[in-house]
C-alpha cells in the first residue's frame, strides 16, 4: 500500500511563486484547512487513468475507521483504484459530521458547504493524478450515504455513480435538478433504527424536525432523475449476500435508465444501521460500479 498526499513536491521557485499567486488572489481554497490523503494502489500507471472512489465516513466517525470497516485496501489494490477518504467537520461536541441535508447531519445554523469540498477534492486529485473521469464514484455510509446523495444532485457532471449504505437523500427532491444521469444504489437494512427503512425524522420525538425519505423513496426520486421506466422490478439477489450470518439481500431494480445508468435498491431482510458485512459486501458495491462508468 502507498499512501501519497494531495500534493505532488514542486520545486522550491515554483512553490514560492504559488503562495505568492494565491495571496494576491485574496481568495481561500476549501482544501486549505481540510488536507486528505489519497490511496494509491500499487502498480498505478500515469500512463493508464485510474477510477477514483471517494469513501464518506459516517456520523462522529473518522475517515480511517470507515476505510477499514470497508476493508477498501483489500478490494480496491487489485482493482487499480484510486480512493480518497476525506473528513468531515467537528461539530461544538467534537463529533464528525457532513452538511448533507437538514435531516442529516450538520448542526442546524452551520454554514460549512462540503458539496464545495468534495468537488474541490476531486479536482485536485484529477489533477495530480491520472484519473479516469468516466469513473469518479463516491461510496457513503449513514451521513455519508445522505452525502452521497448531495454530491450527485449537485455535480452529476463528475459522478459516475453513488452507493449509500444506510442513508437517504432530500426529503425535498426539488432541491436535487442533476445535470447527468448517475446510478445510484441505495442498500438499506429494514431494521434500522437510526435511519429508518421506512424514513422518519432526524428526532422521532419532534413532529418539526427535518424528515429524511424511505429507501424506496431515495431510489424512486433517482429513477425519475434518470429517466428510467416507470416501476421497478425484483432483480438478481443470488449474489447479494451482504451480511454476515443473514438472508440474502433483496434486490430491486429500474431498467430502462438513460446513459446506461443503473438504479436499484438492495433491501437487507432485519439488517440493522451498522451491519457485519459479508466477506463479499465490498467487492459487490466496487464491482456494480465499475460496471457502471459515466456514459
Amino acid at each position: 500500500m502507498t499512501i501519497r498526499s494531495r500534493r505532488r513536491p514542486l520545486p522550491i521557485v515554483v512553490a514560492m511563486l504559488a503562495v505568492l499567486l494565491a495571496a494576491c488572489s485574496g481568495t481561500d481554497s476549501p482544501l486549505d484547512d481540510r488536507p486528505y490523503e489519497v490511496h494509491v494502489p500499487p502498480g498505478y500507471d500515469e500512463a493508464t487513468p485510474a477510477p477514483l472512489l471517494i469513501v464518506l465516513h459516517g456520523y462522529a466517525l473518522e475517515a480511517k475507521v470507515q476505510s477499514l470497516y470497508f476493508g477498501l485496501d483489500a478490494v480496491t489494490d487489485p482493482r487499480g483504484i484510486l480512493y480518497v477518504a476525506p473528513e468531515g467537520t467537528k461539530n461544538a461536541e467534537g463529533k464528525t459530521f457532513w452538511n448533507a441535508t437538514a435531516a442529516c447531519c450538520a448542526p442546524p445554523d452551520s454554514d460549512v458547504d462540503d458539496s464545495a469540498y468534495l468537488a474541490a477534492v476531486i479536482a485536485a486529485v484529477r489533477k495530480d493524478y491520472a484519473v479516469d473521469d468516466r469513473r469518479i464514484f463516491v461510496l457513503g455510509h449513514s451521513n455519508g450515504g445522505f452525502m452521497a446523495y448531495r454530491l450527485a444532485c449537485d455535480h452529476a457532471d463528475l459522478i459516475a455513480g453513488i452507493v449509500s449504505l444506510e442513508g437517504a437523500m432530500n426529503e425535498d427532491s426539488s432541491a436535487c435538478d442533476p445535470s447527468e444521469p448517475v446510478s445510484v444504489v441505495e442498500i438499506h437494512g429494514t431494521a434500522d433504527t437510526v435511519i429508518r427503512y421506512e424514513g422518519g425524522r432526524n428526532d422521532d420525538a419532534d413532529p418539526n424536525a427535518p424528515a429524511y425519505p424511505s429507501a424506496a423513496q431515495s431510489v424512486l426520486e433517482w429513477a425519475k432523475f434518470d429517466g428510467c421506466d416507470d416501476t421497478a422490478a425484483p432483480g438478481d439477489p443470488s449474489s447479494r449476500d451482504l451480511e454476515k450470518a443473514m438472508p440474502a439481500a433483496t434486490v430491486t431494480a429500474y431498467s430502462g435508465c438513460r446513459a446506461g445508468t443503473a438504479v436499484e435498491l438492495w433491501t437487507q431482510p432485519d439488517g440493522e444501521h451498522v451491519p457485519e458485512l459479508s466477506d463479499s459486501f465490498t467487492a459487490q458495491v466496487i464491482d456494480f460500479l465499475l460496471a457502471h462508468p459515466k456514459g
